[in-house]
């Protein structure tokens, strides 16, 4: 599967706070798990944690934490 990346317009917005993303650190977000879709674009990491934590994307998708382990994934 491959993905052809190309460069947002310099008016993107970011899909948490509506920023434009090239006045920030922009990230941009694919989910590949779903046939790599239109991407996410993000104006910072705090904008994506935030929209991570609201819409419950870590429920199911991360490690499982023990203290006994070092490693994880």
């Amino acid at each position: 599967m491959s993905t052809t990346v190309v460069t947002p317009d310099a008016e993107e917005t970011c899909v948490y706070c509506e920023s434009r993303i090239f006045d920030h650190d922009p990230i941009c977000v694919r989910d590949c798990d779903d046939d790599c879709g239109s991407p996410l674009y993000f104006c910072n990491y705090a904008c994506l944690s935030a929209y991570i934590d609201e819409n419950d994307l870590t429920t199911g998708n991360s490690c499982e934490w023990n203290p006994n382990v070092t490693d994880c994934c």
